[in-house]
C-alpha cells in the first residue's frame, strides 16, 4: 500500500498518471461499517481495473475546528493511531492512501473547488463511494446530491452507501467511542470485528516499573486524547510466536507524572526466559485490549502504586485462566 501525506499537493500524488476509484472519510478505528464499504470500494476496483484509494484527514476536521474555537476539549477522542488507521486500511486491501493536511485552507474550500481540485485533479477520480451521511466543502455546503450531479457532468460515477448495522444498532466511530469510555470491550469487538488493540515501537520510559518489581513495555499513543484509558487485560503480539498474556495500564500516569503524554505500558505476565531482558525495545508490538479491570488511579505514595499493580495483576492472571467459549 501507497501511503502520501502533505497539504492538497499530496493529492496528485495517489496513483501516478491513473485514475483511481476512491472514498472519502476519517475512518477512525475502521470499523464494521468502514470495513464494509473498503470491500466494496475494493470490489469496484477491481471490476474496474483501477487502484482502490481512500482519502482521509490528519488532523481530525473537528480536531481542527475545536481548535481553532479554543476548545480543544470538544473534539471527539480518537480511537485509533494514524499508524494503527493505516494498517487496517492496508488489511483491507486499499492500495493507495492520501492522508491530507486538514487546515485553514482545506477547510474554507468550496464544495465545487474540493471536487475539481482534489477529486479530479488531484486524484483522477473515476469512481467515488461515499457514505450515507456525508457531506464536504466549507460550512459542510456540499452533499451525495451535489456530487452526483457533479459526477454526471464531469464523467465520474458517484455511489452511496448506507448504514452498516449490528444487531439492529448502526456502526460508527461514536458508537465505539461510548463502548470503550464505558469499557465494554465485548461490545467493542463486535463494532471492530476485532479487538480493540494498540500497536507501536517498544520505547524506553523512566525504567519505573523494574524498581516497582512490574516491567514494562512502554507504546506511546500519539493523540492526547484516547477515546480508551484505564487498566486492562491485554494479549501482546510481536515477541514471539504466540500471543502472550499481560495486563497494561493507558493513560497519562497520574500518580508518577501526568505530564498530559498517552502511553500504553504492558507488563507480560509470563516473560519468556529466552528473551532477555532488553529484548523488547525497538520492537514493534500489537496489544489487544480484552477485558477493562478499571479506570486510572491516582495512588497516594509508590508502595500505594505498587499493591495497586500487585491486584491488577492477580485479576489479570485470573481472567486469563478463566476458560471462555
Amino acid at each position: 500500500m501507497r501511503i502520501h501525506r502533505g497539504s492538497l499537493r499530496s493529492a496528485h500524488l495517489a496513483g501516478g498518471a491513473a485514475a483511481c476509484t476512491v472514498t472519502i472519510g476519517n475512518f477512525d478505528g475502521v470499523h464494521r461499517g468502514h470495513q464494509a464499504m473498503l470491500a466494496l470500494l475494493t470490489n469496484e476496483a477491481h471490476h474496474r481495473g483501477l487502484p482502490a484509494c481512500v482519502l482521509t484527514f490528519e488532523p481530525h476536521p473537528r480536531d481542527h475546528f475545536a481548535r481553532k474555537a479554543g476548545l480543544p476539549e470538544t473534539a471527539p477522542a480518537r480511537i485509533a493511531t494514524l499508524r494503527d488507521k493505516l494498517a487496517e486500511l492496508e488489511r483491507c486491501g486499499i492500495d493507495e492512501v492520501v492522508v491530507l493536511r486538514f487546515d485553514d485552507r482545506l477547510a474554507s474550500m468550496s464544495p465545487q473547488a474540493f471536487i475539481d481540485d482534489v477529486l479530479l485533479r488531484g486524484l483522477r477520480a473515476r469512481y467515488v463511494l461515499v457514505g450515507d451521511d456525508f457531506s464536504f466543502g466549507a460550512r459542510r455546503a456540499g452533499n451525495y446530491a451535489m456530487l452526483d450531479a457533479a459526477g454526471d457532468a464531469a464523467g465520474f460515477d458517484v455511489a452511496r452507501m448506507m448504514s452498516y448495522e449490528v444487531h439492529g444498532l448502526r456502526v460508527s466511530s461514536s458508537a465505539v467511542r461510548e463502548a470503550l469510555v464505558a469499557g465494554d470491550m465485548a461490545r467493542v469487538e463486535a463494532l471492530l470485528g476485532r479487538p480493540y488493540s494498540i500497536s507501536g515501537h517498544v520505547i524506553h520510559g523512566r525504567k519505573l516499573g523494574r524498581t516497582l518489581g512490574f516491567r514494562t513495555l512502554n507504546l506511546r499513543f500519539g493523540h492526547p486524547r484516547p477515546a480508551a484509558s484505564g487498566i486492562y487485560v491485554v494479549r501482546v503480539h510481536g515477541l514471539t510466536p504466540q500471543s502472550l498474556p499481560g495486563v497494561a495500564s493507558l493513560g497519562v500516569r497520574p500518580t508518577v507524572e501526568d505530564a498530559g503524554r498517552v502511553m500504553l505500558e504492558t507488563h507480560c505476565l509470563d516473560w519468556p526466559a529466552s528473551l532477555g531482558p532488553e529484548a523488547g525495545y525497538g520492537r514493534v508490538l500489537r496489544v489487544d485490549l480484552l477485558h477493562k479491570l478499571h479506570d486510572e488511579r491516582k495512588y497516594a505514595s509508590v508502595d500505594a502504586l505498587r499493591e495497586g499493580i500487585a491486584r491488577d495483576t492477580a485479576q489479570a492472571l485470573a481472567w486469563h485462566a478463566t476458560p471462555r467459549a
